[in-house]
């Protein structure tokens, strides 16, 4: 049976689970195990302590084919990585469990992976299933490794935590990402050797004391300054925001534009608005699909206005997607005249 997925996407699943394979003297952990159902197809690695899925889910004509499930050893990661970066990202790579290896399949390319079918595997499934069942007993308060916490950061996503117990594992899910990771049992010394919330926050009691009561920080620290930005935002979040208050503002010009449809004031405001709308979509959009390549778009986009040069680079973006912008050029220009001639003289 073949699956097929786009390049993008299976980067995002081995990117997203690559940090938490096991070592080489565990070889059933050592790597990150491809694990298709009737529905999805899944990046699952654990080194026992912590364990990520990731996953995607098939395309229609995928659903309902044979299972299958291979590991990938740890050693290949990095050249299957490799592999998937030189594809172009919409390119779709079809991935197919034959005899001991893994096929993957692009559209000038294939790279195959040796693998061992008879590898077993923990069931990931169950694990899960057992912690996501897990009531909660009491006040929670595990002690975590902040170097295991640092491998949630490659899905690039906000995450949300359940805690259950002190001896039990912590859940992590994100968008179409489930992972778990467990306590430390280390007594250690400070706030590590308590065991419950309350002892902890004893120790700084008379630090804390002399603070305010009923503080906030969703409204308690301070605000941006409303002055005039000059700066071109730079997070994805800065620049959604700035967006939708274009769009707001433009719907707003365009109501308050006197002569309404004939006048080219009204038509810009329709155009800010109209555009404003669409990239904030667009990017909204890619945020789901790609939150770090967001980012990057993002603080790319905000060096070149920063430049002051999006004419030429719009320019060489419209000459690289085979259109003529010499001819949009002349075209407008030839607008411009017509309706300079057109306007009445002023009295």
């Amino acid at each position: 049976m073949a699956v097929t997925i786009n390049a993008h996407q299976l980067g995002l699943l081995i990117d997203k689970t690559i940090g938490h394979i096991g070592g080489e003297y565990t070889a059933p952990l050592n790597g990150i195990r491809l694990d298709v159902d009737a529905t999805h197809l899944h990046a699952v690695a654990s080194d026992r302590y912590t364990l990520a899925v990731a996953r995607y889910r098939l395309l229609h004509d995928d659903k309902g084919g044979q299972p299958f499930a291979r590991l990938i050893p740890g050693e290949y990661l990095p050249s299957l990585r490799e592999w998937i970066s030189s594809q172009a990202g919409s390119v779709y790579v079809s991935i197919s469990a034959e005899d001991h290896y893994l096929a993957f399949r692009g559209a000038q390319t294939e790279l195959r992976i040796a693998v061992d079918p008879g590898m077993e595997y923990p069931d990931w499934r169950g694990l899960l299933l057992a912690i996501t069942q897990h009531t909660v007993e009491g006040e929670p308060f595990p002690a975590l490794s902040a170097g295991f916490m640092t491998r949630w950061a490659a899905t690039g996503d906000n995450l949300r935590v359940r805690v259950t117990a002190d001896q039990k594992a912590v859940l992590v899910f994100g968008e179409d990402f489930i992972g778990a990771q467990m306590p430390v049992r280390f007594a250690g010394v400070g706030p590590m050797k308590d065991e419950t919330f309350e002892a902890v926050r004893r120790q700084w009691d008379k630090t804390l004391a002399v603070g305010a009561d009923g503080l906030d920080m969703a409204t308690d620290m301070p605000a941006e300054d409303d002055g005039p930005r000059f700066e071109v935002t730079k997070g994805v979040y800065e620049t959604g925001e700035e967006l939708l208050q274009q769009v707001l503002r433009s719907n707003v010009n365009v109501h308050n534009t006197p002569g309404r449809t004939n006048s080219p004031e009204f038509l810009a405001h329709i155009t800010a608005a109209v555009h404003g709308w669409m990239a904030y979509r667009f990017l909204d959009a890619l945020h789901t699909a790609d939150p770090r390549f967001a980012r990057a778009i993002v603080a790319e986009v905000a060096e070149q206005l920063d430049s002051g040069e999006i004419g030429e680079f719009a320019w060489d973006a419209a000459k690289e997607a085979g259109h003529n912008p010499q001819k949009w050029h002349d075209e407008y220009e030839t607008y411009l005249k017509k309706r300079a001639a057109e306007k009445p003289a002023a009295a």
